[in-house]
């Protein structure tokens, strides 16, 4: 049986950070054999000091649902993605092909913005007006494009500064996919395995449904993503409860299929080729909907039960615990 801290196959502990950046070298240097990957090193290691709360500017991370194994996870996906993106040029060589050759500068990039998409959740010392990381919830995609704009010059990508802020944009919601401003055919394409890895490992965790009632709800809460303003002044309730997230929980999954879909590409076919003709992540999401579906017809969601893993540093409040209803 998959462990609640595991990846869809049950090898990974995507609470590990060793574990996962040792995953994705490997996959790294099955490609590009030879190629030195300090940069994604490097990127690994500021990361854990960041969530962790060592970094003299931020504070550790507060956000429990999107917290490091979220990021994590998504990595990984990621890395997967575009291992099946280069397996699948090989796999038609002998045939033509128009999709062009990843570099292992690319990779790295892809690598990089995933490991950094939810940076922006992170608050920085002496933030005095917000409390909670998740109150970021809105603003979250541009702080983290900032932070990439700056970080990348550090780690010897520069040329890549402007295209891994533009890439992050793929994770969020304020910009449609095909209004993202990248005229570069691959990095649109590295874009779009980056907003699917970003769907895709988050609905494939064995506890995901568990996350959405207590950890992503008060999240929505604290962002302004539970109601919304109406025009005339009136307020709609969105979602009312950890419950009544999860409930909704199958509608999120078609319109996230039609994302996955259009907008990105059905760039999600890449992991078929990475695990040898087997979709796990897909196969995983499924499972998530269909005991959703089971559950809304329940009173409640008490059949929910498992435990997710811990991730934040302890002391570390993520929200008021009265957010959590059961």
């Amino acid at each position: 049986m998959r462990r609640n801290d595991h990846d869809v196959t049950d090898r990974i502990c995507t609470t590990d950070l060793k574990q996962v950046s040792a995953e994705v070298l490997r996959l790294y240097r099955g490609l590009y054999n030879g190629t030195p990957a300090h940069a994604i090193g490097r990127a690994f290691d500021d990361l854990g000091k960041l969530y962790g709360g060592e970094h003299p500017d931020y504070l550790p991370c507060d956000t429990e649902y999107h917290d490091i194994q979220h990021v994590l996870d998504v990595t990984l996906a990621m890395a997967r993605l575009m291992d099946g993106y280069e397996r699948s040029r090989s796999a038609t060589r002998s045939r033509v092909s128009d999709s062009p050759a990843l570099p292992a500068t690319c990779f790295s990039l892809g690598v990089i913005t995933a490991l950094f998409h939810d940076f922006g959740y992170l608050r920085k010392r002496g933030d005095h007006r917000h409390r909670y990381g998740a109150e970021y919830t809105l603003t979250h995609v541009t702080r983290g494009s900032h932070h990439l704009q700056r970080y990348l010059p550090k780690i010897g990508l520069k040329r890549y500064a402007n295209a891994g802020a533009t890439l992050v944009h793929y994770t969020g919601y304020e910009r449609r996919a095909e209004t993202i401003p990248l005229e570069d055919k691959l990095l649109r394409r590295v874009g779009h395995m980056l907003g699917t890895a970003d769907i895709i490992a988050q609905m494939a965790d064995r506890c995901y449904l568990e996350k959405c009632r207590d950890r992503l709800y008060p999240e929505f809460v604290l962002g302004g993503l539970a109601k919304k303003k109406l025009p005339g002044g009136r307020t709609q309730v969105l979602f009312s409860s950890g419950d009544d997230l999860v409930r909704k929980t199958p509608g999120f999954y078609m319109n996230a299929a039609k994302r996955l879909d259009l907008q990105l590409a059905r760039a999600y076919e890449y992991a078929e080729r990475h695990f040898a003709g087997q979709n796990l992540y897909l196969e995983e999401m499924q499972k998530n909907v269909r005991y959703a579906q089971v559950v809304s017809e329940a009173p409640n969601t008490g059949t929910l039960r498992r435990l997710p893993p811990t991730t934040l540093r302890k002391g570390v409040q993520p929200y008021p615990k009265e957010l959590v209803i059961r």
